[in-house]
């Protein structure tokens, strides 16, 4: 008999319709040789602490750090889960062939590998792999199963990240708490999730920090188009004035006018993150909220997998994609003139390079119904996105004008669309309104000609610096993403990439838990650390545990042993030093949490040359517009902006 195992009942039931399976059991599906069951969530884990040692189970910081041996799982403490356990146990000790049919993932194969461990599975095993659930897609991934073997070096990656955040988190939440917490409050530490408040935390203290500073603009207006001075921003108002008095006793003259052509590309396929941004932007959804609506139509056959982080086709797809555009019924009239010509290859769409494990996101070509208007929402960026991709480029104009008055030079820029290509596809005038494009880009400017001169209308104004945007859902994605670069061109965004903090299937959750602990606080669309949050990151005194780019270096490290670049036992090896490092370090520290957050919280300016006051080992130096601490790369994150 042949045991095939999904990662949930309703896959279980898609692939035991498939595979010829009718008959109803307890926990499973049977038929024609097979019998196929399912898990549901987390049915193993790693042990807890008290479960290697009995001293384990008291906090105490004498017994800190704690590092097992051997790690060793259980089945989680439910008895729906112990139930369901028993059934694969069963089953799979007298099974002939197991066929691993989880989720097509690290975390999917983490869990199921755990699953087969306890149930001491001793027969061959393959895995399933696929990136959608349509009837096709199951059929041609049980005619080309995998070795298990294949996927090894992803189980290894998801048993050194469980391995390392259990030693973080578990360590340094004790540490931390029997040190700091004053016996009220748990202060929960995590790999992912204490970096990405830090990005939260040191973002709003730059805010309120801020001090806005008075600068002026020398603009003209010369046929209702208005003209900006090429010198940029006056830090005086007597600077600006005397340029302002040059120009007023001058008529305006045309130097030169400029037009270049080019072109714009559609706007890349989805990938989780990029979705889950632009579902932020458009709709207000949050990270999870999208990712539980992408899942659903991923499991409703509709859209492909969409734990992904790529943006790219492989180019085995390319044969599949005019049947795909041909099962997008809805939409017709936009498919209609691709399908009556020969669809474009570009490497902007594929490239196997850019594809691992699942290619980006994008619609199976099954036609959607009985979608929920949030589904349909999703989808139809998913399915515009992807038609978009094979429509001509976009072909603009852009004209520059340069102007003069009283020997100050002046400029203007306008953009004019020759040939909409792919624009065609969304609406445009919704798109800019989200993208929030100013208004000038886009205008169309009248006809200069070099030479012409005549009056025009000049004004200096008076404009104050604006302080840095608190995060939302969509641009704290970007940061996860780039380990805090925020970056809008998209090639620099995919090199920043495998250096991001969590993963995409992650990020969510890490956003999602930082609410429930009462970390941060939603304001609109805004994210607001709260009062707790902002003193559990001025607490944490350790770079290692709260740098968004050293966390970046340990997720390239994890794709390094996907790849079999990296050795999973050095990663967890550096992560046992560091944890021994931070518990010595902060057992050694003799400051109370009241005395740290009252240098913490300190008004006044630094003295340039005193100690710094947070890791008391540089010194403070004065830079173009914060005090540092000369230790910053060794790691002190002391920063006040003046």
């Amino acid at each position: 008999m042949i045991v095939c195992i999904a990662e949930k009942p309703s896959v279980a039931r898609d692939i035991a319709e498939i595979l010829g399976a009718k008959a109803r059991k307890d926990g499973y599906i049977e038929g024609n040789g097979y019998q196929v069951t399912w898990t549901f969530g987390h049915l193993c884990g790693l042990l807890e602490p008290h479960d290697y040692a009995p001293e384990w189970k008291p906090w105490a910081l004498s017994r800190l750090p704690m590092i097992p041996q051997r790690f060793g799982i259980k089945v989680m403490d439910d008895k729906g889960i112990q139930k369901q356990f028993q059934v694969i146990e069963k089953l799979v000790q007298s099974a002939d062939e197991v066929i691993n049919c989880g989720d097509a993932g690290q975390e999917g194969e983490l869990i199921q590998r755990w699953v087969l461990q306890k149930a001491l599975c001793k027969c061959p095993v393959k895995r399933l792999w696929i990136s959608s659930l349509t009837e096709d897609a199951i059929r041609e991934g049980f005619a080309k199963l995998k070795k298990q073997d294949e996927y090894q070096r992803l189980y290894e990656a998801g048993l050194s990240r469980a391995i390392g955040d259990w030693l973080l988190g578990m360590n340094a939440t004790r540490l931390y708490t029997l040190k700091y917490g004053k016996n009220k409050q748990v202060l929960s530490i995590g790999r992912v999730q204490t970096p990405t408040l830090a990005l939260i935390v040191n973002r709003q203290l730059e805010i309120e920090n801020f001090k806005p500073e008075a600068y002026w603009e020398l603009k003209t207006v010369y046929r209702d188009t208005v003209f900006s001075a090429t010198k940029g921003r006056f830090s005086s108002v007597e600077e600006g004035t005397e340029f302002l008095r040059k120009v007023k006793e001058a008529p305006f003259t045309v130097t030169d006018t400029s037009v270049k052509k080019g072109t714009e590309s559609a706007p890349r396929l989805f990938d989780l993150t990029s979705l889950q941004v632009e579902c932020n932007k458009k709709f207000g959804y949050s990270a999870d909220d999208t990712l539980k609506i992408i899942q659903s139509l991923y499991e409703k056959k509709i859209t492909t997998y969409p734990r992904v982080d790529t943006t790219y086709l492989s180019d085995d797809m390319y044969p599949k994609v005019p049947n795909i555009l041909k099962g997008l019924k809805d939409y017709e009239l936009l498919t209609k003139p691709l399908l009556e010509t020969k669809l474009p290859k570009t490497k902007k769409v594929f490239d196997n390079k850019k594809v691992t494990d699942h290619h980006a996101i994008i619609p199976t070509g099954m036609n959607p119904s009985g979608l929920t208007d949030t589904e349909k929402r999703v989808f139809d960026l998913v399915a515009r996105r992807f038609i978009a991709n094979f429509y001509p480029e976009c072909k603009i104009s852009t004209t520059t004008v340069l102007g003069e008055a009283g020997e100050v030079e002046f400029k203007v820029t306008g953009k004019q669309i020759l040939e909409a290509g792919w624009r065609i596809v969304f609406d445009k005038a919704k798109e800019e309104d989200e993208n929030n494009k100013e208004a000038d880009e886009d205008k169309t400017l009248p006809l200069f000609e070099k030479g012409e001169s005549g009056p025009h209308d000049p004004d200096l104004a008076e404009k104050w610096t604006s302080p840095p945007k608190p995060y939302t859902e969509a641009t704290l994605l970007r940061a996860m993403e780039t380990a805090g670069k925020l970056v809008d061109n998209e090639e620099l965004r995919d090199a920043l990439k495998e250096n991001g903090i969590g993963r995409p299937s992650t990020r969510a959750a890490i956003i999602e838990t930082l609410f429930k602990r009462g970390y941060i606080r939603k304001e609109r669309k805004n994210l607001i650390a709260t009062q707790t949050g902002v003193e559990l990151i001025q607490t944490i005194q350790e770079d290692l545990l709260k740098s968004a780019e050293l966390t970046g270096m340990w997720e390239k490290k994890l794709r390094q042993i996907e790849s079999g670049e990296y050795q999973a036992k050095d990663f967890l090896d550096e992560l046992k030093d560091m944890v021994c490092k931070v518990v010595l370090n902060v057992k050694s520290d003799n400051r109370t949490i009241d005395e740290i957050m009252s240098l913490a919280k300190q008004e006044k300016d630094p003295i340039v040359g005193t100690v710094c006051p947070l890791c008391g080992k540089g010194t403070l130096l004065k830079g173009k517009t914060a005090y540092g601490c000369s230790q910053w790369k060794s790691g002190c994150e002391y920063r006040k902006p003046f």
